[in-house]
């Protein structure tokens, strides 16, 4: 895979989780349910905290660390989830949406400038990538997606 077409991924996904919640006012944004408990901005936000994560362990990773267990720092995956979705409740809907929008150019232009090496074999670096946001898009856009069919919507 060369770059493009790791960009390319990235943006189709990026693209089509977007889509799956577009149209939608304030109200439903923020109603619960979409995935248990989890509204439509609290997958916003989890999206962002996902992408914050790999801008913040790609340059570990290419120094040759790696990055922390989550169950060492955290208690595991699903506490750093429950804490971090606990912090997005707290900002506004407009403050998730604008953060979701500057992390994923921070995220895209810090792939756009990886080292080719990195990117064109299944490297750490990659499967970070993938992990953290072309793969990991499509499980909320089609919860999401679900959901509106649900609510008829």
């Amino acid at each position: 895979m060369n770059k493009q077409q790791l960009l390319g991924k990235i943006e189709k996904a990026w693209s089509a989780f977007r889509e799956s919640f577009a149209g939608l006012d304030e109200a439903q944004l923020t109603r619960p349910g979409v995935t248990e408990g989890w509204s439509v901005k609290d997958i916003i936000g989890h999206v962002t905290v996902w992408e914050e994560e790999a801008l913040k362990h790609l340059p570990h990773i290419l120094e040759g660390v790696r990055p922390p267990r989550y169950a060492d720092l955290y208690g595991g995956i699903d506490a750093f989830n429950a804490l971090k979705t606990a912090e997005n409740r707290a900002r506004s809907l407009d403050e998730v949406l604008a953060r979701s929008e500057a992390v994923h150019g921070r995220f895209v232009a810090t792939v756009a400038a990886a080292p080719d090496e990195q990117i064109a074999t299944d490297t750490r670096y990659r499967r970070r990538i993938r992990l953290d946001a072309y793969g990991h898009y499509p499980i909320h856009t089609a919860a999401i997606r679900e959901w509106r069919e649900r609510e008829g919507i």
